[in-house]
């Protein structure tokens, strides 16, 4: 049913010249495509809560799977519980947080392919894209620090790439948990996919419980003032 109110609404959307047009790498697909839902059709108050990481034990406790540590927190403190999704390659735990409807997302597609589990869900519900918050790790911020974004480019980060890609915008929050590779003698992507132990892994849980603090605050109070509280925190120096 979904699906034809999708193609409905896509038969009534107006031309559009070349400039409304978002290149990705499927093509370029217009700017609204992904938010036809929202342009036609009523959006929903449900919040869609996206932890980006790589499914399987191998992956647990690595720098990749900052996000899926926040959602797991999230669901802990909220009495959530994953389960297989209907409707994409996620795991989704549904309930409320802060009073409010939440899916709590953990694609199971592996990262670069993150919007092919986030797209199919946001469309179902008619989300609005200011209610789909992202929550990765950030190579380029310092260990210690949480960036909270409105909105912007996916920064080199391939799962906010992906999401651009399917839902067709890139005005989607997110909140970035910082893991720089200091002093790390291989690659980039050596890095993201080791294991943490000690007080590396100490650390990310630390800001994984902090992050999951953010993501309440931007439900219970706005992008705007979870940024001014979050973003000027630093782990390192406050704990």
């Amino acid at each position: 049913m979904a699906a034809t109110a999708f193609a409905q609404a896509r038969s009534t959307t107006p031309s559009v010249d070349s400039s409304f047009y978002l290149p990705c790498s499927r093509g370029k697909i217009p700017r609204c495509s992904g938010l036809l839902s929202l342009l036609l059709l009523p959006s929903s108050p449900m919040w869609l809560i996206a932890g980006l990481g790589n499914p399987g034990s191998q992956y647990r406790n690595t720098v990749h799977n900052l996000g899926f540590m926040v959602t797991t927190k999230l669901a802990q403190r909220h009495g959530l519980s994953f389960k297989a999704s209907r409707l994409a390659r996620a795991e989704v735990a549904e309930g409320s947080i802060q009073n409010e409807p939440v899916q709590l997302v953990m694609p199971t597609t592996y990262m670069n392919l993150s919007g092919e589990a986030v797209g199919p869900i946001a469309r179902f519900y008619k989300m609005h894209p200011h209610h789909v918050l992202a929550i990765s790790d950030d190579t380029a911020l310092p260990w210690g620090r949480v960036r909270i974004r409105d909105g912007g480019s996916h920064g080199g980060h391939n799962g906010l790439r992906s999401l651009i890609d399917h839902l067709g915008t890139d005005r989607y929050p997110r909140v970035r948990i910082g893991c720089a590779p200091e002093g790390w003698p291989g690659t980039l992507k050596d890095y993201v996919l080791a294991q943490l132990r000690g007080e590396a892994l100490q650390l990310a849980d630390h800001m994984a419980e902090i992050a999951a603090d953010a993501v309440e605050e931007i439900i219970s109070k706005g992008t705007q003032k979870a940024m001014n509280r979050f973003n000027s925190y630093d782990a390192r120096k406050t704990d």
